[in-house]
């Protein structure tokens, strides 16, 4: 069975990366952490399996909890991935790096507890306060 490819760049374009259809899931993460990593009032993400996943370019890491890895472009600092030990096997990529993000259509939010409170993307998506299943957020 052959998938398609979804391809995608950080804002310079040295850091490109693909991966195989189809995705796990993809989400809105309205936690504090993404907010403050991505400098929007929410992040969006697309969950991968992680063997399916490749990247070339100058990458660099930061840990920004225990068990979280936050990668991005050591060019141009271009938020790309998140990855947790709470998530073996998947990478998070932010939705909004890709060639072609409207490919892909959020299902859920999580972490609303944090959201900031005037925000609302006014759609009918279940939202969590919380999560501890696939989905991003490093409380």
């Amino acid at each position: 069975m052959s998938h398609s490819v979804a391809n995608g760049h950080c804002l310079c374009g040295q850091v490109r990366f693909s991966f195989a259809e189809p995705p796990l899931w993809c989400g809105y993460c309205h936690c504090e952490s993404c907010r403050r990593n991505t400098g929007a009032v929410v992040a969006t993400f697309i969950g991968v399996d992680s063997e399916r996943f490749q990247r070339t370019g100058p990458v660099a890491s930061y840990a920004s909890s225990p068990g979280v890895i936050r990668d991005f472009c050591r060019v141009c600092g271009t938020p790309l991935t998140y990855r947790a030990d709470r998530f073996p096997g998947e990478t998070h990529i932010y939705l909004s790096t890709l060639d072609e993000p409207d490919r892909f259509k959020p299902e859920f939010h999580v972490f609303c507890a944090e959201k900031i409170a005037w925000f609302d993307t006014n759609d009918k998506l279940p939202r969590h306060v919380a999560t501890t299943t696939s989905a991003t957020g490093d409380t």
